[in-house]
């Protein structure tokens, strides 16, 4: 009974934020234009659990390139609305649109020249009636039983936020380095603050094969070290090429003969390097830019040192050092 009761609360959870894609259309791109065409900052206002959310968006949005505060309506109402200027953008949450607290403070915010992106489950509301652009956040039912504790409506509203963000770091080209800038403090910041021979694996651990090896012996390689792609050297030293699992998939599905296909004639020539002495922020933006998830790492000469893989600098499991 407890265990069916959990799965369907977020059975009706995951519903309810599947059923924001449909609601994401032109009032979602003007939104987006509107926060894009300011030159201040994003103030997100709302109360009691749409404020709660309403400070996690402020949050994922400092963090990804998009300047934002929290300004709670009532403080605003004694003061605090000096921090709001004419360029600004007030994204104002309220799930009912009738937040008699928020619903009062929207006169003051237009006559300071503000726009207006109202978050709502009700676009017929208040706020939506006062707003340039409306996010719709409605939601089939809440998982609280009673319909009153707001339970789906918070977490569609959250994920709705988390959209808007995700959508202004692309058109703001955000980047790791970026993102390292705004953490330095964390976990992550001091992951890829790190040098790439640091952290890079060696020895056995780079998936390695000749050139004038078989299709065959390289998925071989591919299945032992499970990083996704293998080293094709020309010598102990010198990498001519690179195999992914991709090109092997592709190759098969060609009709390739594994036995007497060499690697030497299908591989991907001079991949993508970076050297022992840079970061792994940088050893990131490589991968970011190529689409790739495999760096090999080389020493000033080109000699290979090592292998990256996307996985291991952005923290899966152990982060590793060499000792």
């Amino acid at each position: 009974m407890i265990i069916d009761k959990a799965k369907a609360v977020l059975r009706i959870e995951a519903e309810g934020i599947l059923a924001l894609i449909d609601q994401v259309g032109q009032q979602f791109q003007k939104a987006v234009d509107l926060i894009m065409a300011s030159h201040g900052r994003v103030i997100i206002t709302g109360i009691g659990k749409s404020g709660l959310i309403g400070q996690k968006i402020v949050a994922t949005m400092n963090s990804t390139g998009t300047s934002s505060f929290f300004l709670h309506p009532v403080e605003a109402m004694h003061g605090d609305l000096g921090m709001v200027d004419a360029g600004d953008v007030v994204l104002a949450i309220s799930y009912s649109g009738e937040t008699t607290e928020l619903c009062i403070l929207l006169p003051s915010l237009r006559k300071r020249g503000v726009k207006i992106i109202a978050m709502t489950g009700n676009p017929s509301s208040s706020l939506a009636a006062a707003a340039d652009a409306i996010l719709s956040v409605a939601i089939p039912q809440e998982a609280c039983p009673l319909g009153l504790a707001p339970t789906t409506s918070t977490t569609a509203t959250l994920a709705m936020g988390d959209a808007l963000a995700v959508v202004l770091l692309d058109l703001k080209q955000f980047n790791v380095s970026d993102f390292r800038r705004n953490h330095p403090g964390g976990s992550l910041g001091e992951r890829l603050k790190i040098q790439v021979a640091e952290v890079m694996l060696t020895g056995p651990a780079i998936p390695m094969v000749a050139a004038d090896a078989t299709l065959r012996q390289a998925i071989g390689v591919l299945n032992d070290k499970n990083l996704g792609a293998v080293l094709i050297m020309a010598n102990e030293q010198t990498m001519a090429g690179i195999l992914t699992d991709g090109d092997v998939r592709r190759l098969v599905s060609q009709g390739q003969n594994l036995d007497t296909t060499t690697l030497a004639a299908v591989m991907t020539a001079a991949p993508k390097t970076i050297t022992e002495g840079l970061l792994a922020a940088d050893a990131v933006s490589i991968m970011q830019r190529h689409e790739i998830t495999i760096l090999p790492v080389t020493d000033s000469t080109g000699r290979l040192r090592g292998v990256l893989h996307l996985q291991d600098l952005l923290g899966k499991g152990e982060f590793r050092f060499l000792v």
